[in-house]
Parts: C-alpha cells; sequence; structure tokens
C-alpha cells in the first residue's frame, strides 16, 4: 500500500519524516499521517513524491511482493521487478509471459546473453544489440578519423 512504500522509499533514499515533508511542502505531521495510513495525499502531492524518488505514480501507490522476498521497494521509473524464475537440470529458463509481451519476444527468438560479474545477467536480443554495435562501431570511425 502507499503507507508502506512511502516508508520504504523515504528510509532507502535517507530522508528523515521533516525532510521530505519540507521537499513537498508540508508539515511533518500532516506527512506522518501519511505513514500511518490515517490519511491519504492528494494526487498533486503524490506527483510531487513520485518524482521526488523516480518511480511511477503506478508504483508509488501499489505493493509489489516476490517469492520468497516479501514486499519489495517500488522500482525505479522504466525500471521493474517481474518475479522470481528457476532454472532447470539443463540450464533452462522460461521467461513470464508478462515480460515476453512487453519486449516482444516470440518463441525461436536469439537473445544475446550479456553478464556483469557484480551484477548479474541480462538477455537482449539480437536485433537490438546488433543495431546499438552497429552504431558504436560508426560512432567510433566517426571519432578515429577525428
Amino acid at each position: 500500500m502507499l503507507k508502506d512504500n512511502l516508508i520504504i522509499l523515504r528510509n532507502i533514499n535517507g530522508y528523515s519524516q521533516e525532510e521530505i515533508a519540507e521537499k513537498i511542502n508540508i508539515s511533518r505531521q500532516a506527512y506522518a499521517k501519511w505513514e500511518s495510513g490515517a490519511t491519504i495525499p492528494d494526487i498533486e502531492k503524490c506527483m510531487r513524491i513520485s518524482e521526488i524518488y523516480g518511480v511511477s505514480l503506478d508504483h508509488l501507490v501499489k505493493t509489489e511482493t516476490v517469492e520468497g522476498i516479501d514486499m519489495i521497494p517500488p522500482a525505479p521509473a522504466g525500471k521493474n521487478i517481474w518475479g522470481s524464475i528457476t532454472m532447470n537440470e539443463r540450464g533452462q529458463l522460461v521467461i513470464p509471459k508478462a515480460v515476453r509481451e512487453k519486449f516482444h519476444l516470440t518463441g525461436g527468438q536469439r537473445l544475446i546473453v550479456l553478464t556483469d560479474d557484480k551484477e548479474g545477467i541480462a538477455l537482449v536480443p539480437v536485433e537490438m544489440f546488433e543495431r546499438k554495435m552497429k552504431k558504436a562501431m560508426e560512432f567510433a570511425s566517426v571519432n578515429a578519423d577525428e
């Protein structure tokens, strides 16, 4: 719920109730009532809060849980947590349907596997990867000529 997200986001970002209330131009007591669930902010205040924390309004007002993790903080705008998946014994993963639909992934489509030793794994459609690499190479050749 909104009150849970307000607490999580404020704590993640290291604000006191007083500091965040000042940013929204309200009293600390009014903000405290939002976090306790006694009252809720109007839509304009919600928009201001979502801008301060860099989350969508939708992520601000909804509480999400991930299997085995409990409640998770709202994701920054443009970022999503789709839940967990399990790798089978053969190393195969099933990408959730909502993700396949969002990114227009189809059976048999080739994906590039990118990794970062500290951050994890990313899957990128081959076509997108090739476009970005072509653009990078063009940029590199232009800069090499200078």
